[in-house]
């Protein structure tokens, strides 16, 4: 069994027991989330798309931890200019293991 989530403005195929990084959300650490915009579930009863999101569905997850994302960098120059920037991002980000997927 497995499920469509979104969240943080992303789409995440999920199933029990998987761990993933998603964008920051506003909860401590070792506390319990749930997802409410489910967008498909497939499951032995078949497949259940959601238009756009399905009733009474929801992922529930535990959060593992906060953590910082890798650094990108962004440089940019000019030739024979003597212009140069050089930018660095770490998105913030949470660790959370998904426990159950209840379908209505």
């Amino acid at each position: 069994m497995y499920a469509v989530v979104e969240t943080g403005g992303k789409q995440y195929k999920v199933a029990a027991g998987d761990k993933l990084e998603i964008e920051r959300l506003p909860v401590e650490a070792g506390q319990v989330v749930t997802f409410d915009k489910v967008l498909l579930v497939n499951s032995d009863a078949g497949v259940k798309v959601g238009a756009p999101t399905l009733e009474n569905t929801t992922v529930s997850a535990n959060l593992l931890e906060h953590k910082r994302g890798v650094k990108l960098v962004a440089f940019k120059f000019k030739r024979r200019q003597g212009y140069h920037k050089k930018k660095g991002h770490r998105q913030e980000l949470s660790v959370v293991e998904i426990t159950e997927i209840k379908a209505a």
